[in-house]
């Protein structure tokens, strides 16, 4: 595993003689950037090939690009282990004084989705050209990719996640405008949907997706999309349930073949770097999908209970209203966590 901060190892640290993890921290990057050129090591790769996860902290910093940062670290990691997955839950919690939300007339069960983001390509594929640079006719071009491979075992993914749950689907697409890539997004989601007659589904454009995340929320359960869509919405969905302190995210390789990769789905937040007051909540809620991944969902569980025994609590950070600091949440959560036997 890879930068475990503070909060999320003194939670793991908790867990019982039962569940053992060892740890070996990578120095990488944007501070390793500015050293050395790098995100991360030239075999960095090849040296997380042997982990069973990857806990991945916040990364970014004013004097880098935000490209080279993305580019270097964590989208590199994402495409060489094919973690084509990526699972982002969207859960409204109760804290001390209601429920955390800006919406209105939303109660604790209103907003509980899945989003299942495809995560190898699409939008983000990297496919493109820069032409012309620096003359009158200086042309980009960005392409989006959309193979039937992506692109079905994602659909596919979130439909096995669906029917497991007892869930309704909705996929989110842009069909009507994007008259390539999201007219094949619909019909391979009619297509594998063919399969799974059981499976109750609904298809939406981006924008009224958008829409709807705000004013009809508890419409959603398990939602499917591309990768560019997934990242907004995604943004949007924290946002509705208290801000992304409570934001996490996995990126799986579902068959195992490859490490997962686990992390706080925020940046680095360098308005506060150094004070000691970020969050840890979110990197924490990682680290029950960890679990969860690595076959621990009894633990799993437990985490998310303490988190939600936390947010109850006067013991929160500023962005959620406190004063306390982000080892103080990180020992409480600690503190309140019980073992799935107690």
């Amino acid at each position: 595993m890879t930068r475990c901060s503070s909060a999320p190892c003194s939670c793991i640290a908790k867990l019982d003689d039962s569940v053992a993890f060892d740890f070996d921290d990578f120095p990488w990057g944007c501070e390793y950037y500015l050293r050395t050129g790098k995100m991360m090591a030239d075999d960095g790769i090849e040296q997380l090939r042997a982990f069973d996860a990857i806990y991945r902290g916040a990364v970014g910093a004013p004097s880098v690009p935000d490209h080279i940062s993305l580019w270097g670290l964590l989208l590199k990691i994402r495409k060489e282990f094919d973690e084509y997955v990526n699972v982002r839950p969207v859960k409204l919690l109760e804290g001390a004084h209601g429920v955390i939300t800006p919406l209105k007339n939303v109660g604790r069960g209103d907003i509980d989705m899945t989003v299942i983001r495809e995560n190898s390509e699409g939008e983000y594929a990297g496919a493109g050209a820069w032409l012309y640079k620096g003359k009158p006719h200086e042309t980009v071009l960005q392409t989006g990719v959309f193979s039937r491979v992506g692109t079905e075992r994602i659909i596919r993914y979130a439909y096995d996640l669906a029917r497991a749950q007892g869930k309704t689907l909705t996929s989110v697409s842009k069909g009507n405008a994007l008259n390539y890539s999201m007219v094949f997004w619909d019909g391979v989601f009619e297509e594998v949907g063919r399969e799974y007659p059981d499976v109750e589904t609904h298809s939406l454009l981006v924008d009224a997706a958008a829409m709807n995340f705000v004013m009809h929320p508890a419409r959603f359960q398990v939602v499917v999309t591309s990768n560019l869509f997934g990242d907004i919405l995604t943004d949007l969905g924290a946002a509705i349930v208290g801000g992304m302190g409570l934001a996490a995210g996995a990126n799986l390789n579902p068959e195992k073949k490859y490490p997962s990769m686990f992390e706080p789905i925020h940046g680095s937040a360098p308005d506060i770097a150094g004070r000691g007051i970020a969050n840890p909540l979110a990197s924490i809620w990682s680290v029950s999908q960890m679990l969860d991944f690595l076959g621990l969902p009894a633990w799993g569980a437990a985490v998310i209970q303490a988190i939600e025994t936390v947010v109850r609590g006067p013991v929160l950070t500023v962005d959620m209203g406190g004063t306390a600091s982000t080892s103080e949440v990180g020992d409480e959560l600690a503190r309140v966590l019980v073992a799935p036997n107690d």
